[in-house]
């Protein structure tokens, strides 16, 4: 059993990997930083191949999915992300479009390419690591939440292609709220509620993901405030949000 993780040096993705590899699963880890991945190699107890590489870069997506196309991968987990707390004509053009290009673009070339092996083979697990923003707008991390959206939303529309084939590939959206992260720090930012343990949400979706559930939202707290913003008025949760962010920022 094989399973890739891209963001896997830190935060949930490091968690899940501690997590698959208790299952038995051999992994590929995928991040920038070498050294913090090498570090946990040296914790978990199956085979693990490190692969120091920055998804930021579109054709790396590609080379990537080329170095590892032969092997046989029975999970996907698309982890790498970050955000960007400010005001959309205030923050920063270039962090945006390289936050659109890990958020949105690696996500989706790595979701295709995957897809297509484990469809030819009938089998497999794809889990996109998205959030509670993915089914909201976002005043003060307006690019963020926008990315989240559309991978959220890919998500659900490939879980329904493949319902309807009668598939037995796997596609879920990771949808949590504020979790214990180092998210905070990359989007210069701090969270104004408590933050859920990022080992006790990995931990939550991959039970699910085997479930085979669509949309995994983790803590009580989140679940329903994502049924009561569903019939709140556009102009209300616009105005919760904005005042939430502001609350953030820092």
């Amino acid at each position: 059993m094989l399973a890739l993780i891209t963001g896997a040096s830190s935060g949930m993705g490091r968690d899940m990997a501690r997590i698959l590899a208790k299952k038995g699963y051999d992994l590929i880890l995928v991040a920038r930083r070498r050294e913090r991945m090498l570090e946990l190699k040296k914790e978990l107890g199956t085979n693990i191949t490190v692969i120091p590489m920055d998804l930021s870069i579109e054709e790396n997506n590609y080379k990537l999915f080329e170095k590892v196309k032969n092997k046989k991968i029975d999970i996907l987990i698309n982890n790498a992300g970050f955000g960007l707390f400010g005001e959309f004509s205030k923050t920063e053009i270039d962090t945006e479009l390289k936050m659109i290009d890990l958020n949105i673009k690696s996500y989706h070339i790595l979701t295709k390419l995957f897809l297509q092996d484990f469809i030819k083979r009938d089998s497999g697990y794809i889990l996109n690591v998205c959030s509670s923003a993915g089914f909201m707008a976002g005043p003060g991390m307006a690019t963020y939440y926008a990315t989240k959206n559309y991978v959220t939303k890919l998500t659900m529309a490939i879980n329904e292609e493949l319902r309807v084939a009668k598939s037995h590939v796997t596609i879920c959206a990771l949808c949590p709220g504020p979790v214990a992260t180092e998210f905070n720090d990359v989007a210069h930012g701090t969270f104004a509620v408590k933050e859920a343990s990022s080992y006790e949400v990995a931990l939550y979706a991959i039970d699910k993901m085997f479930q085979h559930k669509m949309i995994i939202v983790p803590t009580v707290m989140m679940k329903l405030t994502l049924f009561f913003n569903r019939f709140a008025p556009y102009c209300l949760s616009l105005s919760i949000a904005y005042k939430i962010q502001k609350r953030k920022s820092k």
